[in-house]
């Protein structure tokens, strides 16, 4: 175990820079200054992180300079959302309608907290997605979100891992000025979940820290447990590794286990 933790603090000093940022959603936080734009930029580019980077910072870009003008807070409490028609696509199945969704749950949340943070103060990261779904849903006759996953079991299926919003909570509450913003303050580093993707979890589980084959939030809940042996106060920060380890490819692991 020792073994492997300096290797991966190897690759989080290799990955964990600046130079990361520019093709990583990131980015887009990392475009805006006030606390508010940063908040609702990592939102929706953490919604629309999935499937090929290159799309991603294309429809991310249109999303936030296009349509919001590169004031996301403001378009959010504008309402100028709601003249968009339904049907633009913004990014693969993350429609305008979608989009409209979560701009009127924001609305809401910043109307009654001022911020995102205090839905996750004082309770799991878990709990915390709970209550952004709920807020979101309240905001929205009631109806739950496509777009962000659920954290528990529903009708037999296991609960989900949550890989993007636990993305967006590392960029947020992480703050070791180099990658991850540091906005939140009240949400510790050592409370994050490991953002779990296919490509993270098959990397783990050829390095021996999962056994689980699911994808859920289970084997998340276990990734994370290994990670806080290595770093008890900032598991997440081998988020890097593992995207490093996974880059260098099967032979490089191969000498490491």
């Amino acid at each position: 175990m020792e073994r492997l933790r300096l290797i991966l603090e190897e690759k989080v000093l290799q990955y964990n820079t600046k130079e990361f940022i520019a093709n990583d959603p990131i980015s887009f936080p990392h475009s805006f200054v006030k606390r508010e734009d940063v908040e609702v930029a990592a939102l929706l580019a953490s919604i629309i992180a999935w499937g090929n980077r290159k799309m991603i910072l294309r429809s991310g870009d249109r999303m936030l300079h296009g349509i919001m003008e590169s004031s996301p807070y403001d378009y959010v409490m504008s309402g100028e959302w709601n003249t968009l028609a339904d049907d633009i696509n913004i990014h693969r199945t993350f429609f305008a309608r979608d989009f409209k969704y979560i701009c009127r749950g924001l609305a809401a949340i910043y109307t009654r907290y001022g911020s995102m943070e205090p839905l996750f103060d004082a309770c799991s990261t878990w709990d915390g997605i709970e209550r952004l779904r709920m807020e979101l849903a309240m905001a929205n006759d009631g109806l739950p979100t496509r777009h962000i996953s659920n954290p528990t079991h529903l009708k037999g299926k296991p609960a989900s891992a949550c890989k993007r919003v636990h993305m967006m909570l590392r960029w947020l509450c992480r703050n070791d000025g180099i990658v991850d913003l540091g906005i939140w303050n009240k949400v510790s580093p050592s409370k994050l979940m490991i953002p779990l993707d296919v490509h993270v979890a098959r990397t783990a589980r050829l390095l021996g820290l999962v056994t689980r084959k699911q994808n859920d939030r289970r084997t998340v809940e276990e990734l994370t447990s290994a990670l806080c042996l290595m770093s008890p106060d900032d598991p997440v920060k081998y988020d890097f590794a593992l995207f490093g380890v996974g880059e260098a490819g099967d032979e490089f692991i191969e000498t490491i286990v």
